[in-house]
């Protein structure tokens, strides 16, 4: 049964032949439970020791994705998904960006004047003598 925020079938499929295999020593956990452990944290936030005990130890959890994170899995996974996916014409790369979202910092508008200020003068402008009255 598949739950929520956990791998479908077909997104097991994408992933598995890319998850590094089980090196010599002790058989480890199975990978499709503990990336589901992974994939739940990172979908609800909830913190590591809080994980459902479906998944097993979070411990486990916790170690084999910061191994894979640092080893750079998931970025190699993700490209090569991408570019599967790229070559079957499953993804559109036009991108558009809707100016109401971009948002410039607070400091962005500062036009080196003081707080108030429209930068009229209150000065009293004379007028200059006539030079030919002069």
């Amino acid at each position: 049964m598949i739950r929520r925020h956990e791998l479908t079938d077909a997104e097991w499929e994408l992933l598995a032949p890319l998850i590094p295999s089980a090196g010599r020593g002790r058989p480890r956990a199975e990978d499709r439970r503990v990336i589901n452990g992974m994939v739940y944290k990172i979908r609800t936030g909830v913190s590591w020791r809080d994980l459902p005990e479906r998944y097993g130890p979070w411990k486990t959890v916790y170690t084999r994705f910061r191994c894979y994170a640092i080893d750079g899995v998931f970025t190699r996974a993700l490209q090569q998904i991408q570019a599967q996916a790229d070559a079957a014409g499953d993804i559109d790369w036009l991108v558009q960006i809707d100016s109401t979202i971009v948002r410039a910092h607070q400091h962005a508008a500062a036009t080196g004047r003081k707080r108030g200020s429209t930068g009229r003068t209150n000065r009293t402008i004379t007028p200059s003598a006539d030079p030919e009255e002069a």
